[in-house]
């Protein structure tokens, strides 16, 4: 466990919620994994890299995909090379130890400086792939019976967790976790955050921009609505096509940048003839 002054409050590049930023710390004195959710595009994994940014600590990264097994995040037997070696020389194969690679967790374990480390995107792997690090997690070590060795943490990690919810986590799992849903930015919160990525953006312009954007999230039956990052990238491409403050106010230029799908684009056809809240256009060249 870190020790009383180790505190995590934000970075000039991730503006944190007073709620956020006591999870992560309640986390941290506690000594839990923090299980994030939140729609995408709420800065959830970005999360992770600001609090090893923030606490100047090295960060590991576990990117979880629908074949991840938790062993892989332990440990892996090299086998294959093994067999390469005994057959072909090049290594000594009477050594186990040399065949065996450690996984991101493991690597967290066996480090004399405190890591953090994102498991990102839980909910992919099989329903099995959370149980299955529930002893891990909760007693920071894990056995290899190939060496007969221990693996213990020699300073606890800070594990962040990342979900979109595709799947329910188990509630052993889920016990074992300090949780955090990330909600959607408040547009004042939204103006703080734009103003790091743009610190020189003209007023009117963001006005209109946030104006713009909240209308488009209110709009029922999106399938994917525009998130934080599609906001960042829409505002590039308003700079770089010179496209002026009350050019958003009658338009929405350079749609594509914020909506994604073909369904949406029909949805927000339909919703701007509805309101008469200007029209879809497409102004400026790059």
């Amino acid at each position: 466990m870190t020790n009383q002054f180790d505190r995590f409050v934000g970075t000039d590049k991730y503006i944190v919620s007073p709620a956020l930023k006591d999870v992560v710390n309640v986390a941290i004195a506690l000594g839990r994994p923090l299980l994030v959710k939140g729609e995408p595009g709420t800065g959830k994994t970005l999360l992770a890299h600001n609090i090893a940014r923030g606490l100047e600590k090295e960060l590991l990264i576990w990117n979880v995909k629908s074949t991840t097994k938790a062993k892989d995040g332990l440990y892996v037997y090299d086998t294959v090379q093994r067999l390469n070696d005994s057959r072909f020389g090049g290594g000594d194969v009477s050594n186990i130890k040399n065949y065996i690679h450690l996984g991101q967790l493991g690597k967290s374990f066996n480090t004399s400086e405190q890591l953090v480390l994102l498991i990102d995107e839980v909910d992919k792997a099989d329903i099995e792939f959370p149980n299955d690090l529930l002893n891990e997690l909760d007693e920071m070590s894990f056995f290899i019976p190939e060496t007969e060795e221990t693996i213990a943490a020699k300073n606890r990690p800070i594990v962040i967790i990342t979900s979109n919810s595709e799947k329910e986590l188990p509630d052993a799992f889920l016990r074992r976790c300090v949780f955090h849903y990330i909600e959607f930015p408040t547009p004042e919160l939204m103006q703080e955050i734009v103003r790091v990525h743009y610190p020189d953006l003209e007023n009117r312009l963001l006005q209109e921009v946030l104006k713009r954007f909240y209308w488009l999230r209110e709009i029922d039956n999106f399938r994917k609505k525009p998130s934080t990052s599609e906001l960042l990238d829409w505002i590039q491409a308003l700079l770089a096509g010179g496209i002026k403050p009350e050019t958003v106010a009658k338009e929405l230029p350079f749609a594509g940048a914020l909506i994604k799908k073909e369904q949406d684009l029909e949805v927000l056809a339909s919703a701007v003839s509805r309101s008469g809240n200007g029209r879809l256009g497409l102004r400026g060249r790059f």
